[in-house]
């Protein structure tokens, strides 16, 4: 029995994906649940299972694009289970013999010594800032000619004789989508951006003072981004309308907090979801995003995990970036930019101490959020991250932590 193996749909509104690549060979024996291929939509990359095992055959190249639906390989249930390591290529053609390699031809090339010119070529090329053993002369001998000079075009730049080869190559689905959507939002959405910079020093305190404890008794780091994320469910609850989102001619405003979070995998920019965010603690928020940033890294993060968003955090600073201005993830209407840590001088009750400074940015969708609001958004994630015992432990760290 043969069996027709299908595309099937990664996720609602996705009519098309692109075989990234195939995990078998045509001809290999698989097993059911087996992977065979990972194949990319416009949201993530995931992988295809063997449906039935058997002998495959592949119907589709790697870099195709198929629809839904349609048929990417067969798999022959008949075919007995190879007895050895190795499976039988069955319908396989013989390999072609490899064409002969074309023989090379060395051609001799003469070089001519600096200096051999006419002096009305070299007085040319002096004018031009060129050397005369730059150029090929056609005079007898090879001697560079007046005609040669005049001729002859002056580099742009002075040539270092390394490679200036160029390379082409596809761009994923998901890479395209992503160009997509940000050129959209460039043009569809009055994009602002708001800046602000936080005093580091109280949350190095609490690492400083707590961290080892925090993993040892939960499993994960205490990092920023627990912080973060709580400060901005702060600032989201005290401004709603960036925590909403036009749909149409109305505004849809949201009592939950679904916080998207810019993680880099291997195949691009991908944004999950941690859910309903105001529900968890310091160790909660932590915990969820190991778990999301593992699954994005290894490519096992499906499109339900990162779709639904209502406010997106990215972090160019683990890159090294001490400033941007992100982009919005649409079809919010907000995203905090976090960057680098730099000691930095600061007036501090009139005196200039060093302290560690992030600069943060809101990128926000002025259709919908004012000035003040976004300002004060942007204000409230600050008070709260340089004062997080009071406004996020609730003068509680032990039990914020769960120590």
């Amino acid at each position: 029995m043969i069996l027709e193996m299908k595309v099937p749909s990664p996720g609602e509104s996705i009519t098309e994906v692109e075989i990234a690549a195939w995990l078998v060979e045509d001809g290999d024996y698989v097993e059911k649940d087996q992977a065979i291929a990972e194949v990319d939509s416009d949201k993530a990359t995931l992988e295809l299972p063997a449906e039935v095992s058997g002998i495959i055959t592949l119907k589709a190249e790697e870099g195709d694009a198929v629809e839904v639906g349609a048929v990417v390989c067969l798999i022959d249930t008949s075919a007995e289970k190879p007895a050895g390591d190795e499976a039988p290529k069955e319908g396989l053609k013989e390999e072609a013999p490899k064409a002969e390699a074309p023989k090379v031809v060395a051609v001799e090339t003469k070089t001519y010594a600096t200096g051999s010119a006419s002096p009305a070529a070299k007085k040319i090329l002096a004018e031009k800032g060129m050397d005369s053993s730059s150029i090929s002369g056609t005079g007898k001998d090879g001697r560079v000619t007046k005609d040669d000079a005049v001729n002859a075009v002056p580099s742009m730049g002075t040539p270092a004789g390394g490679s200036r080869g160029t390379s082409r190559s596809k761009m994923s689905m998901l890479r395209r989508k992503v160009a997509e959507r940000l050129v959209e939002v460039k043009n569809t959405t009055a994009m602002l951006t708001t800046f602000n910079e936080v005093d580091m020093s109280p949350i190095f305190a609490l690492r400083s003072e707590y961290k080892e404890t925090f993993k040892a008794k939960h499993g994960v780091s205490l990092g920023f981004m627990s912080f973060f994320t709580l400060a901005v469910v702060r600032a989201l609850e005290m401004y709603p309308a960036v925590n909403s989102m036009l749909d149409g001619k109305e505004m849809l405003s949201y009592d939950f907090c679904d916080i998207s979070i810019a993680v880099s995998g291997p195949k691009g920019l991908m944004v999950p979801v941690i859910r309903n965010a105001e529900n968890l603690s310091f160790r909660g928020v932590e915990s969820e995003v190991k778990r999301l940033a593992i699954r994005a890294r290894d490519g096992q993060i499906t499109v339900d995990e990162m779709t639904g968003g209502t406010f997106t955090i990215t972090n160019g600073g683990v890159f090294g970036s001490m400033l941007s201005t992100p982009i919005i993830n649409p079809p919010q209407s907000g995203i905090l930019g976090m960057h680098n840590i730099v000691e930095r001088p600061v007036a501090i009750d009139g005196k200039v101490e060093i302290r560690p400074i992030m600069f943060v940015a809101l990128s926000y969708d002025h259709r919908i959020i004012d000035g003040k609001e976004s300002v004060g958004f942007l204000v409230a994630v600050k008070e709260a991250l340089e004062n997080p015992v009071e406004l996020l432990m609730n003068n509680g760290v032990k039990k914020a932590l769960e120590l």
